[in-house]
């Protein structure tokens, strides 16, 4: 199914998606990342704070070294700033963990406790994997779409055109 160089080159490309994003986020004025676009998360800031809240969260159940993230997913980071800070932080931590992942930890079940759902979970591994970059290129699409809705220039999504270089 899935390799450690898989997970090498989607977070090659979860950082590449998100230092564009960056560069958006870092000058948009606050109002506007945190105006309510109906979106299932709100704004633009709130989806934004779930996905990198998430990661955090997704770094910790595959490297129970790490701390979970404390704090209200929502409100994770107060502003645009403050997420831009917390993500090249946490993209970082992806590459780090995706460069030191052997084959064999992508075998087995993943065991975690969801506090949200108020219950154990087990799940292979490799699925749990996908679904960590399956859920950012998601959620990643939809403040595609709310920054393309407020008139910004959103950024070139496709990971084939992602450069070598990166």
């Amino acid at each position: 199914m899935i390799t450690p160089q898989y997970a090498v080159t989607m977070a090659k490309y979860n950082t590449w998606q998100n230092s564009q994003l960056l560069d958006v986020v870092e000058v948009m004025d606050h109002g506007d990342l945190a105006q309510d676009r109906g979106a299932f998360f709100g704004s633009i800031l709130g989806t934004l704070n779930h996905l990198l809240w998430g990661d955090l969260l997704w770094l910790a159940r595959f490297d129970k070294a790490r701390q979970a993230p404390e704090g209200a997913h929502l409100t994770f980071c107060a502003d645009g700033p403050a997420w831009c800070e917390g993500r090249r932080r946490c993209d970082q931590a992806i590459e780090a963990w995706a460069h030191a992942l052997e084959p064999g930890q992508l075998e087995g079940d993943l065991l975690w406790y969801s506090g949200a759902l108020q219950d154990d979970f087990k799940k292979p591994m490799r699925e749990c994997v996908v679904h960590f970059f399956n859920h950012q290129t998601h959620h990643r699409g939809q403040v595609h779409a709310m920054l393309t809705a407020a008139g910004q220039n959103a950024p070139v999504s496709d990971l084939v055109f992602m450069s070598e270089s990166i």
